[in-house]
C-alpha cells in the first residue's frame, strides 16, 4: 500500500471519534460520496473494532479504513483482524510503528518535536502526524521542512477546518486530519455531508490555485 496514492485522491483523513457501529456505514457512505477516501475510527469510540470491521467489509476495496488512538502494540493485531489497514497514534510510540509495519499496515504515528519525528521515521512510519497541530502551529511545520527527509508526509491533526486547509498545505502538509470539523457524536449523515463538502471544496480550491500559479 502506498499512502501517497490515497492522499492524492483526497488529502483529508476523516476522524470519526465517538461514532457508533450502527451509524458507521451511513456516515462512511456520505464521506465517500463527498470524495473522501481515508477514514480513521479512534479506538476510544464505542465498539470501535466492530465499526472498523463493518467499514472494511463494505468500503475496504475502495477506501482506506483504519484505527486511531492506539496506545499499545497489541492493538495492532486487533485492528488487522477487523480488516483495518491504517494505524494512527496520538503519540510517538516506535513499538506500535514496528508492529504495524510487521503486519503490513500503514503507520501514521503522532509527534510533538523533531526528536520524535526522526525516531518514528527511522522506525518505518509511512507518515507522521503533527499533533496537536493547533498548539504547534504552522510555523512548526515550516521549520521542520528544512530538516525532514525529502518527501516526508506530515499530516497536521487538531483544530483543522476548511479555512485552515490551504495554509497548512502551503506550509508543506500533504494531508490533513479532521475530527469535529467533519463528524462529532450526534451528527447525522446530512450534517456530515455538509461538513465534508466544505472541506473537500477547500481542498479543490487550494489545488486549483496551485495549478493556476496563484498559490
Amino acid at each position: 500500500m502506498d499512502l501517497n496514492l490515497w492522499l492524492r485522491k483526497c488529502p483529508i483523513v476523516a476522524i470519526l471519534r465517538g461514532i457508533k457501529s450502527e451509524e458507521a456505514e451511513s456516515i462512511c457512505a456520505t464521506l465517500e460520496q463527498a470524495g473522501i477516501v481515508i477514514v480513521e475510527v479512534p479506538l476510544n469510540s464505542p465498539n470501535a473494532l466492530s465499526s472498523i470491521a463493518i467499514l472494511s467489509r463494505i468500503f475496504g476495496d475502495r477506501m482506506l479504513i483504519g484505527a486511531g488512538t492506539l496506545t499499545d502494540p497489541k492493538q495492532v493485531a486487533e485492528v488487522a483482524a477487523a480488516g483495518g489497514r491504517l494505524i494512527v497514534t496520538p503519540h510517538a510510540d516506535t513499538a506500535i510503528v514496528r508492529a504495524a509495519k510487521a503486519a503490513n499496515l500503514l503507520a501514521v504515528p503522532g509527534f510533538f518535536n523533531p526528536t520524535e519525528a526522526f525516531a518514528l521515521l527511522q522506525a518505518g512510519a509511512d507518515a507522521i502526524k503533527l499533533f496537536p497541530s493547533e498548539v504547534l502551529g504552522i510555523p512548526m511545520l515550516k521549520a521542520l521542512q528544512a530538516v525532514l527527509p525529502k518527501n516526508t508526509i506530515v499530516i497536521p491533526v487538531g483544530g483543522v477546518d476548511a479555512e485552515k486547509i490551504a495554509p497548512w498545505m502551503v506550509a508543506g502538509a500533504l494531508g490533513v486530519g479532521v475530527g469535529s470539523s467533519i463528524y462529532k457524536p450526534g451528527d447525522t449523515a446530512p450534517i456530515v455531508a455538509t461538513k465534508a463538502k466544505a472541506l473537500v471544496d477547500a481542498v479543490r480550491a487550494y489545488q486549483s490555485s496551485v495549478q493556476s500559479g496563484k498559490m
